[in-house]
């Protein structure tokens, strides 16, 4: 008799903690994985000078592209360059042609996921052509470019041409207010823009000086050298801002009261994500209660018949 009443106790006691534990660990499934933010590095880029010439030798059937660049760098990855001079082979008969020597020629690029400069330092330097063997293009003291973009800021691009400068031999005064120009009988003339500046909501670009040139010196089998020259140049591109984390969707579950029937409450939401969980432990709870009752049952039976 005692040992036919504890096995039922037992078994009841095992169904109804089965019940228990399916109910508990269902809705655990329900989280959502952690969102991590993301963000991205920005850019930069910075050069002494650049060349876009066409040079024209004296018959005229040849044109020879100058292009060149001096000190140009880009980041991501810092980086600078000092170098002084840049020259050209086979313009004036076969010789090298010394475009730019100067006492400071410095470019530099940095950026990261915080922010992203570009800098440009020209200073005490002379600009050649070729035709032109002693006369400089220009001659200048100092220029300067700036282009600095942070991360959530507004961009800034600054350039300055502080000091003098000198054109095919004559002296100029540079004005932001427009171009200009100078010209040379016999010679050519040159057009100059000062100090250009862009600025976007994440984008900066300087260029201190920029020269469009048009000479003609019928000297050294050069007859003609035109096209554009670029000073001191700095952009950057403000890294991309990070991703706020996405927050766990929370499972919708409204609580009910004792007295509110479990029908009602599924018929008034239309169901939830729990749904599944919940019938799932009350199937397992009714299975529970009917094993139970079978097991008193055959008690009972076994009772009587002895």
């Amino acid at each position: 008799m005692n040992s036919t009443t504890s096995r039922p106790s037992a078994r009841r006691r095992t169904l109804a903690a089965a019940a228990v534990a399916a109910f508990a660990t269902g809705p655990a499934l329900l989280t959502a994985p952690a969102a991590h933010a993301t963000g991205g590095e920005g850019r930069a880029s910075a050069v002494v000078l650049r060349t876009d010439l066409d040079v024209a030798l004296l018959n005229k059937a040849v044109h020879v592209p100058l292009t060149a660049t001096l000190n140009e760098v880009r980041a991501p990855a810092s980086a600078r360059r000092t170098a002084l001079t840049v020259t050209l082979d086979g313009v004036e008969q076969g010789r090298p042609v010394s475009v730019l020597k100067a006492d400071v020629a410095t470019a530099q690029a940095t950026a990261d996921g915080r922010r992203a400069e570009g800098r440009t330092e020209l200073a005490r330097a002379k600009v050649h052509v070729p035709g032109l063997p002693l006369l400089s293009l220009i001659e200048l003291e100092k220029v300067t470019a700036r282009a600095l973009c942070e991360a959530g800021g507004q961009p800034v691009a600054e350039a300055n041409v502080p000091g003098r400068v000198t054109v095919l031999g004559k002296r100029v005064t540079l004005t932001a207010g427009g171009p200009t120009k100078v010209e040379v009988p016999g010679v050519g003339e040159v057009t100059l823009t000062l100090s250009g500046t862009r600025t976007t909501s994440r984008t900066a670009a300087a260029t201190a000086l920029a020269l469009t040139v048009s000479v003609n010196p019928l000297k050294a089998n050069v007859a003609d050298v035109t096209g554009t020259i670029t000073l001191a140049e700095a952009t950057c591109e403000s890294p991309k801002a990070p991703t706020a984390p996405a927050a766990a969707k929370p499972a919708d579950v409204r609580p009910q009261t004792a007295g509110e029937p479990p029908e009602a409450n599924l018929a008034e939401t239309g169901g939830s994500s729990l749904t599944p969980y919940l019938a799932g432990g009350s199937l397992a709870l009714l299975a529970g209660g009917a094993g139970a009752l079978a097991l008193t049952r055959r008690a009972r039976a076994a009772r009587t018949r002895g």
